[in-house]
């Protein structure tokens, strides 16, 4: 959780956040709407931090939920390489890609707690993609 984090504030920290470049802009923009899309589809009381299941969460498959399980890890990394991009060196794609490591060790993790916390969980595995349809 904290290298997510520590990864997130150097590349904020070290580059403008909006970026410059029109396709760029588009790839960011594309970033944060699947993050306000997957937010607005997880709601409130499902959204956590820690990747831990809590009793009262159900699983979402709404938005775009039904077509990757991961959408706002898919978000943030959109985000954070167009960052990387348009202000770039070698330390901060090495940060984005210890980023990208960190979301996939992460996002492990949490599927095998959603595997045993919903019985429908595995199923849903095999009509998503982890986070880029038809890809990953």
């Amino acid at each position: 959780m904290s290298v997510q984090f520590i990864c997130l504030g150097i590349i904020v920290l070290t580059g403008p956040i909006i970026v410059s470049s029109l396709w760029l802009l588009s790839i960011e923009f594309i970033g944060v709407f699947i993050g306000l899309w997957a937010f607005q589809a997880m709601t409130m009381k499902n959204l956590h931090v820690f990747p831990e299941v809590h009793e009262r969460s159900v699983l979402v498959t709404r938005g775009p939920y039904c077509l990757i399980r991961h959408p706002m890890y898919i978000a943030l990394l959109l985000c954070t390489f167009a960052m990387v991009i348009d202000e770039f060196s070698y330390m901060r794609l090495m940060v984005w890609v210890l980023l990208g490591i960190d979301l996939v060790a992460k996002l492990t993790y949490e599927e095998r707690l959603l595997t045993q916390h919903f019985q429908e969980y595995s199923e849903y595995q095999h009509r998503t993609a982890r986070l880029v349809p038809f890809v990953f």
